[in-house]
C-alpha cells in the first residue's frame, strides 16, 4: 500500500495529476478545495472513495482512496479538533483493523493552540485508537522540536514522546537515522524561500508497520516548488 500526503497550497484540481501519476492507494491533501470544486475530477481519474473536512470550500482536508479501500470517519471524531481526523480503512477482502489519522494542524478557531497543540489534544483524545495494530498518523503537523516551548504542555517533543510510549515512530527519522529538530531534509519552504527550509510534515506509524516499510520518500523542491511551498511525503508498505 502506498500513501501520499501533500499540502498542495490550494487549487488541487490543477495539481492532482502530479500525485496520481505516482499511483498511490491513499492520498491525504491539505488545503484541498471542496469536492464540488474538483470540476475536472472525472478527467483526472481521482479515486471514487473520498472524504472532505472543512468550512472554507477553497481549503480543507481531502482524503482519497482507491476503489478497493473503503473510508469511514471514526465515531470518536471530535469536530473541535477540526483537521485531525481518524479514518478507518477497510480493504475489501481484509477484515483487519487499520486506522489513518489524517493531519492538517491548522485550526484558527482554537485560541489555546492552533498548530501542534491540536495534534497533542488529538492523540490524547484518541489514545485508545493508538493501540490498533496498524495505525498511521500522517500530514502537515506545522511543527518541529526547534519551536518547542518548554513550559507549555503539548509541544512537538511531547507529541513525539507520547507516540513513542505507544511504540509509534516517525518513519523519516527511523529510516534516515535523523534526530528530531536536526532534520537534513526539509518538507516546507517558508514563502517558497530556499533560505527558510523546515521539516514540518511527518508520517508516524505503529511498530507493526515500521517492520513493513518498503520505501519512504520526500519530494524534491526543484520538482514541486512551482506548485506548493510543501513537498509530498510518500510511504509504501509491503504485506500491509
Amino acid at each position: 500500500m502506498k500513501i501520499i500526503s501533500w499540502n498542495c497550497q490550494g487549487a488541487f484540481r490543477k495539481k492532482a495529476q502530479f500525485i496520481l501519476d505516482k499511483n498511490p492507494d491513499v492520498i491525504i491533501i491539505q488545503e484541498c478545495e471542496h469536492l464540488e470544486k474538483l470540476e475536472t475530477e472525472k478527467i483526472l481519474g481521482l479515486p471514487e472513495n473520498r472524504l472532505w473536512i472543512g468550512d472554507n470550500k477553497h481549503k480543507g482536508l481531502g482524503i482519497f482512496a482507491k476503489e478497493n479501500i473503503l473510508l469511514r470517519v471514526d465515531e470518536n471524531y471530535r469536530s473541535d479538533l477540526k483537521y485531525i481526523v481518524p479514518i478507518e480503512l477497510t480493504s475489501i477482502g481484509d477484515e483487519s483493523e487499520s486506522l489513518i489519522i489524517a493531519i492538517w494542524a491548522n485550526n484558527k478557531e482554537d485560541k489555546d493552540g492552533q498548530y501542534v497543540e491540536q495534534v497533542w489534544k488529538a492523540i490524547n483524545h484518541y489514545e485508545k485508537l493508538l493501540n490498533i495494530e496498524r495505525v498511521i498518523l500522517i500530514g502537515d503537523f506545522n511543527s518541529n522540536t526547534i519551536w518547542d516551548r518548554p513550559k507549555r504542555n503539548g509541544n512537538h517533543s511531547d507529541v513525539v514522546h507520547k507516540l513513542a510510549s505507544h511504540k509509534i515512530e516517525s518513519v523519516y527519522h527511523k529510516k534516515f537515522e535523523q534526530v528530531q529538530g536536526k532534520e537534513k531534509h526539509p518538507t516546507f519552504l517558508l514563502q517558497k524561500n530556499k533560505n527558510k527550509p523546515y521539516h514540518i510534515d511527518y508520517c508516524f506509524v505503529s511498530e507493526y508497520l515500521i517492520e513493513r516499510i518498503k520505501s519512504f520518500q520526500i519530494g524534491k523542491f526543484e520538482e514541486w516548488i512551482t506548485y506548493s511551498d510543501h513537498v509530498p511525503i510518500e510511504v509504501e508498505f509491503e504485506n500491509y
